[in-house]
């Protein structure tokens, strides 16, 4: 799909220019939603069983569960990629009936473009949107400045580090400062260092920017170390059967597991999956 190289691009978004916002992020409520693959055909699966979600504005919730538990393909249907089988989705106060635009969407995958450069790569968000590039170029090297890749803006992806890669593909995410920011495993093929690293790097530009995001992940301390709230997934067809709020202060600190606090969090979702035969002791 083009949109998964935009970062949450579609077709309609090159229509008319738009100028950049700051943002203040989004409510996003799931009502009902759920998804069937194959409907109406003998290989029709459930992936996801109608849930509802309520996601404030600036919010940051996190969904744990085990693989094929229909993490992806919630978060695909509020991109607007991927189409209920029953249910409705708002943001804001408005149905979503397409691709969401007022979005950042970073994958496991960064999906830089090779014959671009870091900074080219990022500014493709203006260029496609239309918009004067002169406001998108100075975010951009303002982002590449807080992540630590203003020597790297010149490079292009062969040149920089699995780290740096995804860095360029969070900048590129947040550089028209949308309101909503959708990730999917977005650390997940980056080494334990540079994984903790890039971490602490998202929940800083978070506390700044206060985007509305909804982070799958599977590590559980990485989803209480970033969130508000995280929603705890049971095995497929998934549906939510937990919901915690983190009660603690930020910045959260770089090295989760010096933390008794965090960890009792942690502690509380691995009795959670283990009660549901997810792992076993």
């Amino acid at each position: 799909m083009p949109i998964e190289l935009m970062g949450g691009l579609d077709a309609s978004a090159t229509t008319a220019p738009r100028q950049l916002t700051t943002a203040h992020g989004l409510r996003i409520a799931v009502e009902g939603v759920g998804k069937i693959y194959g409907e109406g055909t003998k290989e029709a699966f459930e992936a996801l069983k109608p849930t509802t979600i309520d996601i404030t504005p600036g919010e940051f919730v996190s969904v744990v569960g085990p693989s094929g538990c229909g993490k992806s393909t919630l978060m695909l249907m509020v991109a607007g990629l991927l189409k209920p089988s029953a249910g409705v989705i708002l943001v804001g106060a408005k149905p979503l009936t397409g691709a969401l635009t007022d979005v950042g969407i970073v994958f496991q995958d960064h999906l830089l473009l090779e014959f671009r450069t870091a900074l080219d790569n990022v500014l493709l968000q203006g260029v496609i949107r239309h918009l004067p590039l002169p406001p998108v170029r100075k975010r951009a090297l303002e982002l590449f400045e807080r992540l630590g890749l203003a020597h790297a803006g010149d490079r292009y992806p062969h040149e920089l580090s699995g780290g740096m890669r995804q860095r360029v593909s969070l900048a590129r995410a947040l550089v028209l400062s949308p309101s909503v920011l959708l990730m999917d495993e977005p650390f997940g093929a980056l080494d334990a260092l540079t994984r903790i690293q890039v971490r602490h790097d998202l929940e800083q530009l978070w506390m700044v920017d206060r985007q509305t995001v909804l982070f799958i992940t599977h590590s559980v301390e990485e989803a209480v170390g970033l969130s508000d709230r995280v929603l705890v997934m049971s095995p497929s067809p998934g549906r939510v059967v937990e919901e915690l709020s983190i009660d603690l202060p930020r910045p959260r600190p770089v090295a989760l597991g010096e933390e008794p606090e965090l960890a009792a969090y942690s502690k509380r979702i691995y009795d959670h999956f283990a009660r549901l035969g997810v792992i076993h002791r």
